[in-house]
Order: structure tokens, then C-alpha cells, then sequence
């Protein structure tokens, strides 16, 4: 039987997530809405689910049988204020309803450090007070206040920052969205490796259950590094109002101190020097637009 259960395996945290499990032995199962689009995980150590986070059935089948849950599944950009609710806080009451009755030994869940809402810049840690701004993080902020007073299931949140490396184009996506805030705004970063080894930690470490981290690199770059790690001029600067809401310096140290958690890419530069694949593709496709 499968150890974890992944959701959202074919997005850009699940679908970098499984093969860094599968190398550290784990069994695999993943959730997918499409078997087809699913298809390339599929292997000896990986079986594939067809479910949906709506679906309480499917959600059943699912968790039956698996160790932990580590649940990335969520709707982001695009979404509703009614769709982020539906599928990143209805959803995720009954996965982790399913995972109890499962007797489920762990429930990871991937959130945002966005739920902290702005903090002009200020160094943030888990026990700060949250203010979202937008629809998504406000979801995932009433997804981890109902996971955390839920008895019965081991829950552990791991808030990500934005995420990037291995070969995601997640840079080059977000200059658009980008393209008009301040150059020197400083934006928090975690390297796909990174946010794996964290997972790890988290599925195996006798750590209080029922506890938030954050995930962060050393060193936030501000957005003129990051558009110029694509190959993009630096943003403009003409809507300082709008990058307000992302404008959060997560505090990393609890992760670091309890579970002895060190980045394999403390900076950007580090993943621009150790690991240039990830990023070539990326310049030929901007520079080519």
C-alpha cells in the first residue's frame, strides 16, 4: 500500500514533490482529476487516484489505506472568491473529514504565507496576527484555522512563499502580474527542493502536532533581481498599491530550530549558480515574446 497520499499532483508543488518522495523511499499515491494528464507520474512506486476535492466519495477511496496526506491541491490564480472557497476550504474539510475516518497517521497542508496579509515588509513569524487581501489566501487562511481545531488528525501547515526552480516558469508567469511594482519590493522565495525537504521533515519528525511553519529562503531578492533572473527589465514601479498585499518578509527560523531544516538554495544566486537549467528555458522563452 501507498505511504502518501499527494493532492494536487499535477501542479507545480505536487507534480515536483512525488519524484523527491519516491527517492526517499516513500510509496506514492496521487490525486488527479485526469488520469490523462496524470499519466506521466505513474510508476512503480507511484499509483495514480481519480478524485476530485468535491467529490466525498472519491476523497474516501483516496485516503484509504496511506500513512500521511500532504495536501497541495488548491485553486489559485483565477479564482472566484466563491471557487476558493468551494475547493481550498470546503475542499479541504472534507479530505481531512475522510483522512480522520481513515485513521490517517499525519495531514500536511500547503499554505501561503500571503495569509499574513501586508506587513510593509516586516519580518513575520507563525504566531503573527493574518490579514489577507485577496480571495486565495483568505481561503486558505479558514482551511488551516479549521484543520488546526480539528481533534483526531495530526495536522502540520507548511506556508510557502512563492516557489520556484526546476524548470517551474513560475518567474517568467508572475512578471505579467509583476510588471508594475515597485523594483526594490522585496518578495520571500523557496526553491522546489527546498519546499520537498521541508515535506520530509514534516511527515517523519515527532514535532508538536497541530503546529504552523514557514518555508523561506535566506535571502528575499526584490523583484528587479527576480525579473532579471528571467531575463525581464525590472518592473516600473506604477502600482505600489496593488504589491501591498504581498508584501510579507516570512520569518523561516521555527522550521530551522525545531526540525533542523537548511535550504539546499539559501538565495536566489545560489539556484542561478548550482542549478542553471532550471532557469535557461525560461529566458529563451520571454526573450522569443
Amino acid at each position: 500500500m501507498p505511504d502518501v497520499l499527494v493532492t494536487g499532483a499535477t501542479g507545480k508543488v505536487g507534480s515536483r514533490l512525488i519524484p523527491r518522495l519516491v527517492r526517499q523511499g516513500k510509496r506514492v499515491r496521487a490525486l488527479v482529476r485526469d488520469l490523462e494528464r496524470g499519466a506521466p507520474l505513474r510508476g512503480e512506486s507511484v499509483e495514480l487516484a481519480l478524485g476530485d476535492l468535491l467529490d466525498p466519495e472519491s476523497l474516501r477511496a483516496a485516503v484509504r489505506g496511506v500513512d500521511t496526506v500532504v495536501h497541495c491541491a488548491a485553486f489559485f490564480r483565477g479564482a472566484t472568491p466563491e471557487q476558493a472557497h468551494a475547493v481550498n476550504e470546503q475542499g479541504t474539510r472534507l479530505l481531512a473529514e475522510a483522512a480522520r475516518e481513515a485513521s490517517v497517521r499525519r495531514f500536511v497542508f500547503i499554505s501561503t504565507c500571503l495569509v499574513y496579509g501586508p506587513k510593509q515588509g516586516a519580518l513575520t513569524d507563525e504566531d503573527a496576527s493574518c490579514s489577507p487581501v485577496d480571495a486565495y489566501p483568505r481561503s486558505k487562511l479558514a482551511a488551516e484555522r479549521l484543520l488546526l481545531t480539528m481533534e483526531g488528525l495530526d495536522v502540520r501547515v507548511l506556508r510557502l512563499p512563492f516557489v520556484y526552480g526546476d524548470g517551474d516558469p513560475h518567474i517568467a508567469e508572475a512578471v505579467p502580474l509583476m510588471r508594475h511594482f515597485p523594483p526594490r519590493q522585496r518578495l520571500a522565495i523557496a526553491h522546489h527542493a527546498d519546499v520537498a525537504e521541508a515535506v520530509n521533515l514534516l511527515l517523519d519528525a515527532p514535532a508538536p502536532a497541530h503546529h504552523i511553519y514557514n518555508l523561506v529562503d535566506d535571502e528575499a531578492p526584490d523583484h528587479a533581481a527576480l525579473f532579471a533572473a528571467v531575463g525581464e527589465p525590472p518592473p516600473d514601479g506604477s502600482q505600489p498599491g496593488r504589491a501591498r498585499a504581498f508584501d510579507v518578509l516570512p520569518d523561516g527560523r521555527r522550521i530551522r530550530e525545531e526540525l533542523g531544516f537548511q535550504p539546499r538554495y539559501p538565495r536566489l544566486a545560489d539556484a542561478l549558480v548550482c542549478a542553471p537549467e532550471d532557469l535557461k528555458g525560461l529566458r529563451r522563452r520571454t526573450a522569443g515574446r
